[in-house]
């Protein structure tokens, strides 16, 4: 049996949005800038993607702008409340200190450049609440950003409190949502959310594509120098393709949120319970205000590229919350950030799935993370010496 439990990473194409994209490698090429007929039908395309995706999230189509992806959302969002901050004599930043590098390596170039940053914990169920946001805030604040889902534990924030609380203090705020569109309901206006980034391939679309939505009225700093196109705001020729892939998916995916949504969170809770019956095993992150589709475990005594190189020979695909994969020995940050030891944050697996997900790959995942955590721990001298009392067990 073969399961692909890496959706949290990228997703497979959907076919709705090869079929949407295909005609614009050969029929519908033209470039959106152009005044003849073939640039005026990319234009076309690429105002009705736009239109779709504003939509999507409740928001006008005037306040959409299109990225290469999450990242570049992330950074041009950031940067543009840190300015029109600046504008103003205020250089506080607040976030928090799981997000994603995107997010977290921006503020860090904003403190170099002055810029006061400050990281609420998330705490061990990995949730950030309203009213921390609310005592970390100061007349200097010049932004707030808080993903609207962990990319790597899944749980969800208060998004809609935090937007409150900011709109009420009068602070931009903005949250890298690339893990929740898509996937769960997104209303910026209703969630008072003032700036949000997706990115299409996290919803079956295509990879290299993403949006920024920008609430009407805020001036929108320029990252990538250029043209005209995306009235100005974003230089180089739109990815036509890519925009009407992204657009398509994101449809597609609101046809069938609710029950797909239903669907998953079974899913997800089948295979929590599943993996919880392995001895010194922890789910991270809140069990109930999670993302349907993902599930994010440390288990005691391993590494986890060892367990991720194992699972992959039985065919399953799966990642992992240690850094070690990438070249770095360091564990994830964000296992960090909930309190949890090195030692333990270095053996964890994410598991994140799309819709077709069946009941027969669940169990077939948990009887073998089952059998090769055991296979790894019986190899190990550390657990060797966690089972015989000489350290201590921390889950």
């Amino acid at each position: 049996m073969y399961v692909y439990a890496d959706n949290a990473a990228t997703t497979q194409v959907s076919r709705r949005a090869l079929d949407a994209m295909l005609p614009c490698f050969r029929e519908l090429y033209g470039n959106a800038s152009s005044l003849h007929t073939p640039g005026q039908k990319a234009a076309e395309l690429l105002q009705q993607a736009r239109e779709d995706v504003a939509a999507a999230i409740h928001a006008d189509h005037k306040e959409i702008y299109f990225t290469s992806g999450g990242s570049e959302a992330d950074n041009q969002a950031i940067l543009t409340a840190a300015q029109i901050g600046a504008r103003k004599g205020k250089k506080h930043i607040i976030s928090t200190a799981f997000e994603h590098h995107a997010v977290l390596h921006t503020l860090e170039r904003l403190k170099k450049q002055g810029y006061d940053v400050t990281l609420l914990d998330v705490h061990e169920n990995g949730v950030v609440t309203a009213e921390e946001v609310a005592a970390a805030i100061r007349e200097d604040t010049a932004l707030v950003t808080v993903m609207f889902v962990n990319n790597e534990i899944g749980t969800v924030q208060p998004i809609q409190e935090i937007g409150a609380v900011c709109r009420e203090r009068g602070v931009l705020f903005h949250t890298d949502a690339v893990q929740a569109v898509g996937h769960i309901p997104v209303d910026v206006q209703e969630m008072n959310i003032d700036m949000l980034s997706l990115a299409g391939h996290k919803f079956h679309g295509p990879k290299g594509v993403g949006a920024m939505y920008v609430r009407r009225g805020i001036p929108v700093s320029v990252l990538i120098e250029g043209g005209q196109q995306e009235r100005g705001k974003r230089g180089g020729t739109e990815n036509i393709p890519g925009i009407v892939g992204l657009a398509a998916a994101l449809n597609e995916a609101l046809e069938t949120q609710e029950q797909d949504m239903a669907h998953l969170a079974a899913m997800r809770d089948r295979l929590i319970d599943g993996l919880s019956q392995i001895p010194h095993s922890r789910l991270n992150g809140d069990r109930e205000r999670r993302v349907p589709g993902t599930v994010n475990f440390c288990f005691e005594g391993i590494e986890g590229e060892s367990l991720l190189l194992l699972l992959d020979e039985k065919g399953i695909a799966a990642s992992s919350g240690s850094a070690c994969t990438s070249g770095s020995l360091d564990p994830s940050h964000v296992l960090l950030a909930l309190g949890l030891p090195h030692e333990v944050a270095h053996g964890s697996l994410r598991l994140s799935f799309s819709a077709d997900v069946t009941a027969d790959q669940i169990d077939y995942i948990i009887a073998s993370v089952t059998e090769v955590v055991a296979y790894l721990r019986n190899m190990s001298p550390v657990w060797d010496e966690l089972e015989r009392g000489l350290l201590p067990h921390q889950i």
